[in-house]
């Protein structure tokens, strides 16, 4: 029995010197965003069997120095054009916009770029998701970069 066990000594320091292995890049954080982003927006409505969603191109054009952004592109129907402020927080991955067109007592027609959004970005693909009541509301945003 214990020659048995001799045999997984090798296997098992191996598995416990690869958990025990540090990553080479422990900071994993995302970078704030900064430019003209164009890419798609997409509205998604989650059924129990189904998924409804609306989709538009639109442009980000975001100024970190000034803390400013403006949505444009295709504004028509489904996203509203809007500019505001935002700010992100690149340890927790999280992203803040306040749409200064946007109005609580007016009726809601469009989507506004306003709210906390879960961000990824790695300098050229800015990704943004936020949910909504019981996460059968899904804001979703696929951008790329495309001028500083």
């Amino acid at each position: 029995m214990k020659l048995r066990l001799l045999y997984l000594l090798p296997l098992l320091i191996a598995l416990t010197a690869g958990c025990l292995g540090g990553s080479k890049n422990s900071n994993n954080v995302a970078p704030i965003p900064d430019g003209v982003y164009s890419g798609q927006f997409r509205l998604l409505h989650v059924h129990t069997n189904k998924t409804d969603t609306v989709k538009a191109n639109i442009m980000l054009t975001m100024s970190n120095s000034a803390g400013t952004y403006k949505v444009t592109g295709d504004t028509a129907t489904v996203h509203a054009g809007s500019f505001g402020n935002y700010a992100g927080n690149s340890a927790t991955g999280l992203i803040t916009f306040v749409d200064k067109t946007y109005s609580s007592s007016a009726p809601v027609t469009k989507t506004h770029l306003t709210g906390t959004y879960n961000y990824a970005y790695d300098g050229t693909t800015f990704q943004m998701k936020a949910f909504g009541v019981l996460d059968t509301l899904v804001l979703q945003y696929d951008l790329k970069k495309t001028a500083n």
